[in-house]
């Protein structure tokens, strides 16, 4: 299992709207190294969903539920990016701030923070665990 971080525009999609939705299609993605780490994913990763703009925060988490496969909305198939299915996992009870994020030494090479553009990132068991104890316990 791997485990990741999904950005989200929370006016656009956030965790609100997935919750909702129990589940969605993952799509939007264009940078090819977010793609690339798409194309990995596997059904049973985990992922933490991330809102950026103005609130820049960990939310929640999710289940990844199917293998890459080309996005049905493209116009040609043969050059779709790919899309991951995503179903809602539990919110978290305290969100957990990019400023705190950026703030503990633990996280200096998390891809987070060292590439805060990329809107899909890779999380390290270790990351995750630390991450998910720092929800329960803030």
């Amino acid at each position: 299992m791997a485990y990741w971080l999904l950005k989200s525009e929370p006016d656009e999609y956030g965790f609100a709207d997935l919750e909702r939705d129990r589940t969605t299609v993952w799509d939007g993605v264009r940078n090819n190294q977010a793609i690339n780490y798409i194309r990995t994913m596997q059904p049973g990763d985990l992922a933490l969903i991330y809102h950026t703009g103005k609130e820049r925060q960990i939310v929640g988490t999710a289940t990844i539920t199917t293998a890459a496969y080309p996005d049905p909305a493209a116009p040609d198939p043969a050059t779709a990016p790919p899309v991951v299915d995503v179903h809602v996992g539990p919110r978290l009870a305290t969100p957990i701030t990019l400023a705190t994020i950026k703030a503990d030494p633990f996280f200096a090479d998390f891809a987070l923070v060292r590439q805060g553009r990329l809107s899909v990132v890779p999380v390290s068991a270790a990351q995750w665990a630390y991450l998910t104890t720092l929800a329960e316990s803030a």
